[in-house]
């Protein structure tokens, strides 16, 4: 956005939503070009009497009053269907009406996330999907002697890898995907799953240890401890892609999920995604990378209220996990038409294009 000579750019930062969570450093290290990291540093804070033509807010727990600007544009997702209560309780509100302000337009990054604000009573006119990018510069596939390098360095030489990234809650599809691979790892003992959470923000350790407890069997937590490599710690971007370019296959059975951004990350890597079919990762996925799971929706009574899930069918993820390790035609060809595919519509620039489109349809 600093590129477009249309735009001058104010910034100011909001409070985390938890005061535990703190500024990660070095996330970016090797990836951003000079100018850029001295550009993103330039960007001045709003002056007190700044009327901007439109004000776009990104911050926990949502703030779906005016700002001061002709428009005002807030990002929200739901992952369960619905606008929830506890959505609810951080804007101080008992009702999505009372929380939506007049001229504030609620932009989405997904179909599904949109039905849930329209299930929850949303005018659809106050709503504007706009979907997440990537920078296809850096996360793209390695050429394969790379590969084959940093898999030696990971430890993967020999393995058919599977990742899975996320904070590994109940409603990132956990449970069914570990229940899953200890039947792939009683079927191909040469396979291996990667799961990267995220400890210094979430329980992603209490999330995992709970799930296996839930699901497997003694037996089968026997054959998949041994196949797991568990990743908590914090990593740069950079990392974060060498995951991706090393690894065979992504999968994602989730239950819940407003937009899953590891999908089209993963995607733009080369790698086959094995994701819930019906969710928002319809948007941006397609069968000749992707390998869509079976499930069905279903309303979940939690908490005194009903919220509305995706249920894999674990038999059909497992099938999509036999074929990712079978079909190296598939795997190929997805390490060419997953890129294609995200470049021709899922770059930051194109998503740029969008927002800037959605100001001046708002104006």
């Amino acid at each position: 956005m600093l590129d477009r000579s249309c735009l001058e750019i104010f910034h100011r930062d909001l409070p985390y939503l938890k005061p535990t969570w703190r500024s990660a450093a070095g996330l970016f290290e090797g990836l951003l070009e000079k100018n850029a990291a001295a550009k993103l540093e330039a960007i001045a804070s709003p002056p007190p009497d700044l009327a901007a033509d439109a004000l776009f807010r990104i911050a926990l727990p949502y703030n779906l009053q005016p700002g001061k600007a002709k428009k005002t544009i807030v990002f929200c997702t739901t992952e369960g269907g619905i606008v929830t209560n506890s959505m609810l309780a951080g804007m101080g509100v008992a009702s999505i009406q009372e929380a939506l302000g007049e001229d504030v337009t609620i932009m989405t990054p997904s179909h599904w996330s949109k039905s849930g604000f329209l299930r929850s009573g949303v005018d659809e006119s106050r709503l504007v999907v706009i979907p997440h990018g990537v920078d296809t510069n850096i996360y793209k596939p390695l050429p394969e002697a790379e590969r084959i390098a940093v898999r030696r360095e990971l430890g993967l030489e020999g393995y058919f890898a599977f990742l899975n990234i996320g904070i590994l809650s109940p409603n990132k599809g956990i449970r069914p995907l570990l229940k899953a691979f200890a039947a792939i790892a009683d079927r191909y003992p040469q396979a291996r799953l990667v799961l990267k959470g995220a400890d210094s923000m979430f329980e992603s350790q209490k999330f995992l240890r709970e799930a296996a407890q839930a699901v497997l069997t003694e037996a089968e937590a026997a054959k998949v401890e041994p196949r797991l490599a568990y990743l908590g710690k914090s990593l740069s971007f950079a990392e974060m892609i060498r995951l991706y370019q090393a690894v065979d296959a992504y999968v994602s059975p989730y239950l819940a999920e407003g937009f899953n951004m590891p999908v089209l990350e993963a995607a733009a890597c080369g790698l086959p995604v094995i994701c819930t079919k019906g969710g928002p990762t319809d948007d941006f996925t397609h069968r000749d990378f992707a390998l869509p799971i079976e499930s069905q929706l279903q309303p979940l009574a939690i908490a005194g209220e009903t919220v509305f899930i995706l249920v894999p069918d674990l038999e059909h993820l497992i099938n999509r996990m036999e074929q990712a390790i079978e079909r190296s035609n598939f795997r190929q060809q997805a390490r060419h038409a997953g890129p294609s595919f995200v470049a021709a519509n899922f770059t930051w620039k194109q998503v740029v294009n969008q927002l800037i489109d959605s100001f001046e349809f708002l104006a």
